[in-house]
């Protein structure tokens, strides 16, 4: 490489437009190979932590608003059947009493407690954890010795 006349003092411009570190260096021993996979390894990895909790942040931060928002829903939701479980009850007590109506709209309401209730139970046996997580984990000793292919 050559240094370009025209360069400015104090400071170095080459003309190759790969830059001087772009070249293979001689390196005196395998120690010093080693040392560099490792440093580099070590390097990608902080890097990666670094990407994930910056990823990880991010979305907890969106979120977090949503959950907020879902909350504030079911709360109005919650007044939007409490109001209507009133009426219900208050219309049913002109025909029937307000005693009986109150029974009858609690009945309801424990009918659709029990049917929900039965179907969550149902989704959650459904659930499975993270079993491709908990694979490709199990695989990651065998491709740092090197034996990646032994599944």
């Amino acid at each position: 490489m050559t240094q370009d006349p025209s360069a400015s003092t104090g400071s170095t411009a080459w003309s190759d437009p790969s830059g001087p570190d772009t070249q293979a260096r001689p390196l005196s021993s395998v120690g010093e190979i080693f040392a560099d996979i490792s440093r580099d390894f070590s390097l990608l990895i902080r890097q990666e932590m670094e990407l994930a909790k910056a990823e990880v942040r991010q979305s907890a931060t969106k979120a977090g608003k949503g959950a907020g928002m879902l909350g504030a829903a079911g709360v109005a939701g919650h007044f939007v059947l409490l109001f209507l479980s009133i009426a219900l009850w208050w219309g049913l007590g002109n025909e029937i009493g307000r005693g009986w109506s109150a029974l009858v709209v609690a009945v309801l309401w424990a009918v659709v407690a029990a049917v929900l209730a039965a179907i969550g139970r149902k989704e959650m046996k459904q659930v499975k954890g993270v079993p491709q997580t908990t694979a490709t984990a199990k695989e990651i000793p065998n491709a740092l010795k090197g034996n990646e292919d032994n599944r």
